[in-house]
């Protein structure tokens, strides 16, 4: 049987396309997931794509986390399934309280669109397994409100347990503190970042195809997880 890993539509999403394709150049079978429903349709992992969900009025991701899929995947978060946010849905994961911090407008206050390089921070987490710890990789950024903030303590806390995942090289884009460019919860499953690795998954099209190892990444682990011998975690095993 092979694994499901399900893409959000919220109105306004832009990338869902894109990650679904992702999903399937990784050898997965792709499942598109609606907004509206509650129902996670028996999926493996989700992920929440790039966008302007719901407009991004109010604050970016602001409605999106109340929408009624976000119940049961809150739920599936808690229970160990993996989940990823890209971008908007790096918002939408903030704002939902499953990982910690804000992002809020970029520092120069301009839309930035670029290639980039990232450091893998951690490569224990469910979503960056497929990466050797450093590997430095080139991605897309495309965001408005990209920069990720939050108070000291939570930054210091971050930083101790290993749950900074990437980090941006040489130039920060957006002015996210600490050049932090994702994130994971403790458990390592729920992943946000702010750049695109499903903008980089061929060599026609993207920058590079460094981006495809988030999702073979995932795959590797919940085939791990099958057989007993998952090892994904935020902590100091990045370290």
């Amino acid at each position: 049987m092979s694994t499901k890993i399900g893409v959000i539509t919220f109105p306004g999403s832009l990338d869902d396309r894109d990650a679904l394709r992702a999903v399937g150049l990784a050898g997965a079978e792709p499942v598109s997931l609606w907004h509206a429903d509650a129902n996670l349709r028996g999926v493996d992992a989700v992920i929440l794509p790039g966008g302007f969900s719901y407009g991004d009025y109010l604050r970016a991701g602001a409605i999106a986390r109340f929408a009624p899929v976000m119940e049961p995947l809150m739920r599936a978060a808690a229970e160990g399934m993996p989940v990823l946010g890209i971008c908007n849905g790096f918002q939408i994961l903030c704002e939902a309280h499953l990982l910690p911090g804000a992002l809020i407008r970029n520092q120069h206050m301009h839309f930035r669109t670029r290639d980039l390089w990232l450091r893998v921070e951690n490569h224990r987490t469910a979503w960056t397994s497929s990466y050797e710890p450093g590997q430095e990789i080139q991605v897309v950024l495309k965001s408005g409100e990209g920069r990720y903030v939050a108070d000291a303590r939570t930054l210091d806390e971050l930083e101790a347990e290993g749950r900074v995942v990437f980090r941006y090289l040489g130039e920060n884009p957006n002015g996210s503190q600490r050049d932090i460019a994702g994130v994971c919860n403790a458990a390592g499953n729920v992943v946000g970042l702010m750049p695109h690795p499903e903008h980089a998954v061929e060599a026609l099209t993207g920058p590079s195809t460094d981006g495809l190892g988030v999702f073979t990444s995932v795959l590797a682990h919940l085939a791990r997880v099958s057989s007993g011998t998952s090892t994904a975690t935020a902590g100091a095993a990045s370290r």
